[in-house]
């Protein structure tokens, strides 16, 4: 018999997949067959658009010690018989919906993609996308979100080390929330999320089951917002108290020999927790629907298998383990139940009691159909890359001091101390480097070793050119991380974009990966793990592109670091780098969009300039050389002098530093590969020899001196001045 379009809207299946699941499978699904396919072949779950892309992503390296895709993150060896597992990944739709329990479900899935392979979490970050605040709507939005954050992070006793927040008008009906949890595992420990060895047992653990999150991944994650009916419902509830109980039990767990995997219950519930780890192990699995408990009458087996109900584990016992496995839980007084096995067969038989109602091989339910398009570049695009910096009047000299000060209150430069202060930063008492730096930074204890981790990615540069927006994001997050002396390792990114199967988008996406597979390569930051986040636009109306890299780096002695901000009277501040003075470097600038209201003009940079910048910088570090170093970024110069001097209220003086070419570019232009750096003056001949030596530049810029920040002819401001818009520019937007 037919399915209907609504049936298939619902689970955002196209009639041609349908028709390809009657092919494959022989006969017509079932209800709950049809809904486990529409939650496995969901984008969500089966990316379909972007499997073809990632491939380019590189993802091997001497350190990284599980292939990306085969567990749920990424696992990183940094010596000593230790590990670092990490991932992002996007709750986007639901935090539109209902931005606190969006907002703070996803910090409790991404923690359970830790700690349920055997580590314990030890860092969140969280990259937010948000439209203006003079909105009430956006308000609200950013309320719900960052207290979900707070609220749930908190309670787990997690420090919430860093992030970003960037805003624009694309964003008002599609916020954006990813979030990133590290955590720190022995090696010896580590567990699989594989279902293997037939006869196994699989145990239910944690909350009951319920009607949320229904339709999560295939109807919220999967479509546009115009394509989803009542929402609200889609949308988990979260218990952090109960998720803590689980993160305890889990590690003990872990260390015994009692199981054979463990896999938490996140988009698509028990089906993809359940069928993705059989399809690991290379075996089948049987459910019986009757042994799932639940906290709701009469839910049906559709129901049941798709319900998204937070802090849910599944826990495979191996053979006559299982009671030493519910002693584990009892003692955390957490419900354990076995509600099926392991089997060899590669079907996913689904069961309610004795009654099969549902029967599919386990191969077929995950290998969605994967779509390849050739588009070309949109035309649009040539007009946005071929702005003429001409076209606008340049920055008179009387106005650049009032000019920094307006960009330095502009929400997306200014502090987000109104932001982080919400979150418990210290708790555990690892964090080194608080957050507001270039980079996070934490000690690993029992050793000298220390970790930074940052996110980045500018989406104004990826609206104008995807390529080198993807290759900027990737280079600036290794440059924020060599700025506290660690070693970049590796990426886990967050995709966020429309709908791919509009050209523009699909060729967005298509760039983005590209530039950033070239940057990792160049880098050597392989990619380890991460999410695609698709269909994220309103009214036809998509996001800009909007790659997310997380970054990890290792600092070998943590006591070692190094600041963003000045810290001596006296020292010498010099520019690493590309020092040259571009007039072009102003396009896709926050200033270009502040004070002028466009959003226009081609980015650059130089991958081998970039490399050979954040090599010099690393060993100046690490052989004492610098007492501080900064990235520039949004802002430009300009900003990056102003943040040096605010974050220990130090001034910074220059009187000789005549300016060629256009006053715009030279303070505010957002030219690539430069550090701003500061040193005592008994140092500077070892830099100059070191920066000749990796054939960069490195100019002297002023002194750090006073209270105040001169730039002679140009800029005087006292650091108070600065550090009034900059501490308070978007809390008074609040």
């Amino acid at each position: 018999m037919p399915v209907s379009k609504e049936i298939l809207d619902e689970i955002a299946l196209g009639q041609q997949e349908y028709e390809l699941i009657v092919e494959k499978l022989g006969r017509e699904p079932n209800e709950v067959e049809l809904g486990l396919f529409g939650a496995l072949w969901s984008e969500h779950c089966g990316y379909k658009h972007s499997t073809a892309l990632l491939r380019q992503l590189p993802s091997g390296g001497r350190r990284v010690l599980v292939k990306r895709g085969e567990e749920n993150a990424g696992v990183v060896d940094i010596g000593d018989g230790l590990a670092v597992v990490m991932k992002i990944e996007s709750h986007n739709h639901p935090s539109a919906i209902e931005p606190y329990q969006g907002a703070a479900t996803g910090v409790g899935g991404i923690v359970r993609d830790i700690f349920t392979m055997g580590a314990r979490p030890i860092a969140l970050l969280n990259s937010l996308r948000l439209g203006p605040l003079s909105d009430p709507h956006n308000r609200y939005l950013f309320s719900g979100v960052v207290g979900g954050i707070a609220g749930y992070g908190n309670c787990l006793g997690i420090p919430d080390i860093g992030g970003e927040i960037f805003f624009a008008d694309c964003y008002s009906a599609n916020p954006l929330v990813n979030a990133l949890c590290l955590g720190v595992a022995e090696t010896k420990n580590l567990v699989k999320a594989t279902a293997r060895g037939e006869g196994s047992l699989l145990m239910l653990v944690g909350a009951d089951t319920g009607r949320d999150g229904l339709h999560g991944a295939s109807g919220l994650a999967s479509r546009t917002f115009e394509q989803k009916r009542e929402l609200r419902s889609t949308v988990q509830v979260g218990n952090p108290f109960l998720e803590k109980l689980l993160i305890e039990a889990c590690l003990e767990l872990a260390e015994t020999d009692w199981i054979a995997g463990m896999q938490d219950l996140g988009a698509a519930g028990l089906t993809s927790s359940a069928i993705e780890s059989a399809a690991r192990g290379g075996g089948g699995i049987e459910v019986d629907v009757l042994k799932v408990p639940r906290r709701e009458k009469g839910m049906t087996p559709y129901e049941v298998m798709l319900s998204e109900s937070q802090e849910r584990m599944l826990v495979i016992a191996k053979k006559g383990c299982k009671d030493k496995v519910k002693a584990v839980f009892d003692r955390w007084e957490l419900r354990s139940d076995v509600i099926g096995q392991v089997t060899g067969d590669g079907m996913a038989r689904i069961k309610e009691g004795e009654k099969v109602v549902a029967d599919i091989p386990v191969d077929l339910l995950t290998s969605p159909p994967i779509y390849r398009r050739r588009v070309k570049k949109p035309p649009r695009l040539e007009q946005l890359q071929a702005f003429d910096v001409a076209s606008i009047p340049d920055l008179s000299p009387k106005k650049a001091g009032s000019t920094l000060l307006r960009l330095l209150a502009s929400p997306n430069i200014a502090s987000k101390r109104c932001v982080y202060r919400q979150y418990d930063h210290q708790v555990g008492d690892n964090t080194v480097v608080l957050p507001g730096s270039d980079a996070g930074v934490l000690r690993i204890k029992g050793t000298k070793k220390g970790i930074a981790l940052t996110t980045d990615g500018n989406p104004r540069y990826c609206c104008v050119n995807p390529y080198l927006g993807g290759v900027i994001a990737v280079a600036e997050a290794a440059r924020n991380l060599v700025c506290t002396g660690a070693q970049p390792l590796a990426i886990t990114n967050c995709l966020n974009f429309g709908n791919p199967e509009k050209d523009d988008v699909y060729y967005q996406l298509r760039e983005c990966i590209a530039g950033m597979a070239r940057a990792c390569r160049e880098l050597r930051t392989p990619v380890v793990s991460g999410n695609v986040s698709l269909y994220n636009e309103t009214k036809g109306e998509a996001i800009y592109p909007t790659p997310v890299v997380g970054m990890v780096g290792l600092l070998e002695d943590v006591a070692k670091h190094c600041a963003s901000g000045f810290k001596n009277e006296g020292d010498l501040v010099f520019l690493l780098g590309d020092g040259q003075v571009v007039d072009s470097s102003i396009g896709s600038s926050e200033y270009l969009a502040l004070v002028h209201g466009i959003i226009k003009g081609n980015p650059h940079i130089d991958l081998g300039l970039e490399k050979r910048l954040q090599r010099c910088c690393l060993e100046a570090i690490r052989r004492d050389i610098l007492n501080s170093a900064h990235d520039c970024s949004e802002g430009g110069l300009g900003v990056a002098l102003a943040e040096s001097c605010v974050a220990n209220g130090l001034g910074f003086v220059s009187r000789d530093w005549r300016i060629a070419g256009r006053l715009d570019s030279a303070l505010f232009g957002e030219a690539q590969s430069r550090i701003v750096v500061s040193l005592a003056p008994k140092s500077a001949w070892k830099l100059g020899r070191l920066a000749a030596r990796w054939q960069i530049g490195a100019k002297r810029l002023g002194t750090v001196e006073g209270k105040r920040l001169i730039l002679r002819g140009y800029i005087d401001l006292s650091v108070d001045e600065i550090g009034e818009a900059w501490w308070g520019g978007l809390e008074k937007l609040l």
